[in-house]
C-alpha cells in the first residue's frame, strides 16, 4: 500500500505546527517503511557548535555553515551526516538516499569511516546531531492533521547557506497557495 511519504522528500512544517523541535522546520525523509516509520532530519537548525570540537577528521569537509546541526530531538548525542557527491558510483562510506529523486546523489555518510575515503569526491557535506522519527502511520497522521506540507526537495535545501531562510525558500518556490503561506508572520498577534 502506497502512502505517498519517500525517502527524498520534504516536510514543511505549517503555521500550525506549535511543537518548539518542528516550528518552521524543513525535514528531509531519510528512510521510509509504512510498517517500521519513518526518519528525517530537520535541515534549518544550526547550533552554535562547531563540527571541528565533535568530529575533528571531517571538520574540514564541511560544507559552511561549518556547524553541527540539529537533526531532531531523538538521539542528539548520535551524529549523523549527509553529503553530495558526483557521478553514479556508490564509495564505500556512502550510501544514496534514493536514485529516482531531485537528491539521488545525496546519501548518508559513516562517520565511523576514514575521511579519506570520501574527500576527494564530497561535493557537499553537513553534520547532524539527532534525527526526527515517527512510528509507523504517525506521520501520515500528522499530515492528514494538517501539520506537515509534504513537498519535492532540491539538493541545494540539503546544504542551504541560509538556514534560516529555508522554510520561506522552499515554500516560496511551490507557487500557488504555499507560496502565499511563505509570508506567514513568525508572530501574527504582532500583525
Amino acid at each position: 500500500m502506497e502512502d505517498g511519504i519517500r525517502v527524498g522528500l520534504l516536510l514543511v512544517a505549517t503555521p500550525q505546527l506549535e511543537d518548539p523541535n518542528f516550528r518552521r522546520s524543513v525535514v528531509l525523509l531519510v528512510e521510509h517503511d509504512i510498517e517500521g516509520g519513518t526518519l528525517g532530519v530537520v535541515l534549518n537548525r544550526p547550533t552554535e557548535v562547531p563540527v571541528d570540537r565533535v568530529l575533528p577528521p571531517w571538520a574540514e569537509l564541511v560544507t559552511g555553515p561549518a556547524v553541527v546541526f540539529q537533526g531532531g530531538p531523538v538521539a542528539l548525542e548520535n551524529a549523523l551526516a549527509l553529503a553530495r557527491l558526483p557521478g553514479e558510483d556508490e564509495p564505500l562510506g556512502w550510501r544514496a538516499l534514493d536514485g529516482g529523486t531531485e537528491v539521488a546523489r545525496v546519501g548518508l555518510v559513516d562517520l565511523e569511516a576514514p575521511p579519506a575515503l570520501l574527500a576527494a569526491e564530497l561535493l557537499q557535506f553537513r553534520v547532524f546531531a539527532g534525527y526526527a522519527g515517527w512510528s509507523a502511520g504517525q506521520l501520515r497522521g500528522e499530515i492528514e492533521d494538517g501539520s506537515w506540507y509534504l513537498v519535492p526537495a532540491e539538493a541545494g535545501d540539503v546544504f542551504a547557506a541560509d538556514p534560516d531562510g529555508l522554510w520561506r525558500q522552499v515554500l516560496r518556490r511551490q507557487g500557488g497557495d504555499l507560496a502565499f503561506v511563505s509570508t506567514f508572520p513568525e508572530d501574527p498577534t504582532l500583525n
